[in-house]
Order: C-alpha cells, then sequence, then structure tokens
C-alpha cells in the first residue's frame, strides 16, 4: 500500500509540472509572436512560479550551512 501512495504522490507532482510547463511555453510562444524581450515569459505567474521552485533549494542549502 505504501508503494502506491508513494507512486500517486510522484504522478501528482509530474502532472503537476507538465501543466504548470505547458502553460510556461504557451506564455513563451505569445511573447515570441509579440515580440516582446526574452525575460518577458519569466515575469508571468507560471514563470514566477518556476523561478520560485528553482530558488527554494538554493536558499535551503544557504540557509542550512
Amino acid at each position: 500500500m505504501s508503494a502506491v501512495y508513494s507512486l500517486l504522490k510522484v504522478m501528482a507532482v509530474l502532472l503537476a509540472a507538465s501543466f504548470l510547463g505547458n502553460w510556461f511555453l504557451t506564455e513563451l510562444k505569445k511573447a515570441r509572436v509579440l515580440q516582446k524581450p526574452w525575460y518577458t515569459p519569466y515575469l508571468t505567474l507560471p514563470g514566477l512560479m518556476i523561478l520560485i521552485a528553482l530558488f527554494i533549494p538554493v536558499v535551503v542549502w544557504i540557509y542550512n550551512r
């Protein structure tokens, strides 16, 4: 039963990452069509969520050091 629960947790994270990635790609394509600067997609909600997810391990590592 523990293995099933772990598998469900992993699948939930992968599904959320897939949705977030597709959302970010949509914002990226919009920015390219409108010829906006390269950083514009990172200032949208999905871009900020991705940046926060990338920097959380760094902050935790610095805090625990």
